[in-house]
């Protein structure tokens, strides 16, 4: 079945980097466009990033020149480089498909940003 495993978050002071990994399982991989997602306390979910399976880019404009997304085919593993990260990045981050996500999502990985 589609899994999810997300992974890397954790507290971080502001102007920090982190790097987030998901591991996903049970899709055709490499055909699919790919996506982070996240999800701040009270707020909806909402989509931060994803890459084509040609590797196009697309960015949420709130994080657009801090973060980069990028995918491994093989090991079927997409990647969130958060650099300079601010307090509204706070959430936990999921990733899924882009453009319609699968029903089934993971636990999420918590990114706090916090002096």
């Amino acid at each position: 079945q589609v899994q999810f495993v997300e992974s890397g978050g954790g507290l971080v002071q502001p102007g920090g980097s982190l790097r987030l990994s998901c591991a996903a399982s049970g899709i055709i991989f490499s055909g699919l466009t790919m996506a982070w997602y996240r999800q701040a306390p009270g707020k909806q979910r909402e989509l931060v990033a994803t890459i084509s399976s040609s590797r196009i880019t697309m960015y949420a404009d709130s994080v657009k020149g801090r973060f980069t997304i990028s995918r491994d085919n093989a090991e079927t593993t997409v990647y969130l480089q958060m650099n300079s990260l601010k307090p509204e990045d706070t959430a936990v981050y999921y990733c899924n498909r882009g453009g319609l996500p699968f029903r089934s999502w993971g636990q999420g990985t918590q990114v706090t940003v916090s002096s």
